[in-house]
């Protein structure tokens, strides 16, 4: 997939040519069905939201009405992983909700995990909250987390995505790692 490409379908889309907006589709489907994967793979085995349903609905958010329109090909990726994000926490909130009685059970902060049961939707929404903390102190580390670790993005890729070095994503992600280690925590010791 060129850059090029998808910024001048992106801009096709956004001046409403349908021809654009189904060839973007057709671009980028294949990127974002990988991300998708990606966070998913972390899920529990039984997840009842698939790769494709997650592709789909994001990219009906990234393309719906109410959206304004993407800088680059870059902007449209880092803009995707926050709407999968949030998708996906949306989804865990939900069968939490229908589940239980909404309490929270101490987890762990584990950026490897083989999701298989229903505390991961616990751990799910105490990352999200604890992420949403860190972007107002820090908002890249708060986007390196996400690309990491709800889009499945390596660090090569969000180095691109970001437009910073691979070894400030390093950085950023040591870093928000402990941060949100403690956060989560604190937010486990809550009552």
């Amino acid at each position: 997939m060129k850059t090029g490409e998808v910024s001048a379908l992106l801009a096709g889309a956004k001046a409403g040519d349908r021809a654009c907006e189904s060839r973007l589709f057709e671009v980028v489907y294949g990127e974002l069905h990988r991300m998708a994967a990606a966070k998913l793979r972390h899920e529990r085995a039984n997840h009842t939201l698939q790769a494709s349903a997650l592709v789909h609905e994001a990219y009906v958010r990234l393309l719906g009405p109410a959206v304004e329109g993407w800088d680059n090909r870059r902007h449209f990726f880092k803009t995707a992983s926050g709407i999968m994000r949030n998708i996906l926490v949306d989804h865990a909130r939900a069968r939490r909700a229908r589940k239980r009685d909404g309490a929270l059970q101490r987890v762990e902060l584990d950026f490897e995990p083989a999701a298989t049961s229903d505390s991961d939707l616990d751990r799910m929404l105490m990352v999200d909250e604890a992420l949403t903390k860190l972007a107002t102190w820090d908002a890249r580390q708060a986007k390196v987390v996400e690309l990491r670790y709800f889009a499945g993005f390596d660090v090569v890729e969000t180095a691109e995505i970001l437009g910073v070095s691979e070894k400030t994503v390093k950085r950023d992600w040591s870093m928000a790692r402990a941060w949100l280690q403690t956060q989560l925590e604190n937010l486990a010791d809550e009552p």
